[in-house]
């Protein structure tokens, strides 16, 4: 039998943006609303629930993940980022964050919390991209009203301010 028993609430120990962290879930449980509901973590938006538009995405030790394909009790054990990540204190936005702004590269923001984690994971492991790979890596993202163009030069100017700070590996 399953050590996961329909119905039953299960313990899930994680790490959470840096931060230990405990909650109770069902097996079914999806993790988008682990996160929204039980732990007040509503930068990660639900958007298709089918895991296409990208809205919801997540990093799960350190590689994005779709957050509405993943049930809460996987993530036991695990490092999780989530869009309040990115910047370096509530009152400071993130290079990447910066770079969204000043590249006028969201209008009204439901993708931009899983393009930014997208992102995020992407320029950690490819510090120097080239224009091609980040369409290539926006593929997995709906965006309705930007456009792409602005985000993709957000992310190559926030990828040269990265290498710039030396920072190629660390908070993006």
């Amino acid at each position: 039998m399953s050590r996961l028993q329909a119905g039953r609430r299960h313990s899930v120990r994680f790490s959470l943006n840096g931060k230990p962290c405990t909650g109770e879930a069902e097996p079914r449980l999806l993790l988008t609303d682990f996160l929204r509901h039980q732990l007040a973590a509503t930068g990660t938006h639900v958007g298709c629930e089918h895991g296409v538009c990208g809205a919801c995405t997540v990093s799960i030790d350190g590689k994005p993940a779709r957050a509405c394909l993943t049930l809460a009790v996987q993530i036991d054990g695990c490092e999780l980022r989530t869009v309040e990540s990115i910047a370096p204190s509530p009152d400071r936005l993130g290079i990447l964050q910066s770079a969204f702004k000043r590249n006028h590269a969201l209008q009204c923001g439901f993708c931009t919390a899983g393009i930014l984690m997208s992102l995020d994971c992407f320029l950690r492991a490819h510090p120097r991209p080239d224009e091609e790979s980040i369409r290539d890596l926006l593929c997995g993202h709906l965006c309705r009203c930007t456009g792409y163009t602005p985000i993709v030069r957000a992310a190559i100017e926030a990828a040269a301010e990265l290498v710039d700070h030396g920072k190629e590996k660390t908070d993006a």
